[in-house]
C-alpha cells in the first residue's frame, strides 16, 4: 500500500516508521529544508515541496496513493492537504491530525477527512479509560457515517457479566470490535461470556453511545435485557 505523509517532522516520522515495517511504500513530503532527514527514514521516498500546492502533489503522483497522512503541526495546512487529496486526487483513505481541539469540528468529510485523530483528546481519553470502570470512553471519532471508537470495561456489577455476546441485544448501528481480557486480545464470537473487566472496544453511531452505556453498566433497565436463550441472536450491526 502507497501512504503519503504531509509533514516530516517527529509525528510524520514516527508514522513512516510504523508503517514500514509493515511492509508499506511510503513518501514523506516536507517544504523545510531542515526538515528532510534522510538518513532517519532511509528506506522512505522524500520530496522537498509544499504539500499544499497543485504541482508539488502532482509531483508526488497522489492519485497513486491508497492513503494520505496530514501529519503537519499546521491545522490550516492538514485541511488543506486532506480536502486537496480527496477531492483533486480520489484518495480512498485520509487521515488527519487535530493540533487544537477547537479545531476538531471542521476536521470532517466536507473537508475530506475520513478519519480525524486529535492528540490532546486521545491522551485525555487514554487517561479517562485507565482509570473509568463502567464510563464509556471515546477513543476516536471517524468523519463518515458519524461513528466512534468507543471503549467501556465492564464493571463487576453489570448484569452482562456472564452472558454470551449472541445473546445480547445490541443498540442497532454498534459493533463490538474486540474484547481486550488481561493480556488477551479476543475475537468477539456469539459463544464467548462477557466476564467484569473486560475491556470492550466498539466501533458505534454518535447517537447510540448512550444507549451502549446503559446496556453495558449496572443501570440499564429491562429493554436492554439480554435476548433470552440467544433467539435473536447478535446484533452487531
Amino acid at each position: 500500500m502507497r501512504v503519503a505523509i504531509a509533514g516530516a517532522g517527529a509525528v510524520g516520522r514516527s508514522i513512516a516508521g510504523e508503517l514500514l515495517e509493515n511492509g508499506h511504500e511510503i513518501l514523506l513530503i516536507d517544504k523545510t529544508p531542515s526538515a528532510i532527514s534522510v538518513e532517519r527514514v532511509p528506506r522512505a521516498e522524500w520530496l522537498l515541496a509544499d504539500a499544499c500546492e497543485i504541482t508539488s502533489l502532482d509531483e508526488a503522483a497522489l492519485q497513486r496513493c491508497h492513503v494520505v497522512i496530514a501529519a503537519t503541526g499546521d491545522d490550516k495546512v492538514n485541511l488543506v492537504v486532506s480536502l486537496l487529496a480527496k477531492t483533486e486526487y480520489g484518495v480512498p483513505r485520509v487521515v488527519s491530525r487535530v493540533n487544537n481541539p477547537k479545531n476538531e469540528w471542521l476536521f470532517n468529510e466536507s473537508w475530506g477527512v475520513d478519519v480525524a485523530v486529535s492528540t490532546p483528546r486521545l491522551m485525555s481519553a487514554l487517561v479517562e479509560e485507565a482509570v473509568s470502570v463502567g464510563d464509556l470512553v471515546r477513543l476516536l471519532r471517524f468523519s463518515q457515517g458519524d461513528a466512534n471508537l468507543v471503549e467501556l470495561t465492564l464493571p463487576p456489577e453489570s448484569t452482562l457479566a456472564g452472558i454470551r455476546v449472541g445473546d445480547v441485544r445490541w443498540p442497532e448501528d454498534t459493533s463490538l470490535v474486540t474484547i481486550i481480557r488481561g493480556s488477551r486480545v479476543l475475537t468477539p464470537s456469539p459463544e464467548e461470556a462477557l466476564e467484569p473487566g473486560d475491556e470492550l472496544l466498539f466501533v458505534a453511531a454518535q447517537a447510540q453511545e448512550e444507549r451502549l452505556e446503559e446496556l453495558l453498566s449496572a443501570r440499564h433497565g429491562p429493554d436492554h435485557r439480554p435476548a433470552a436463550g440467544g433467539q435473536d441472536g447478535p446484533r452487531n450491526t
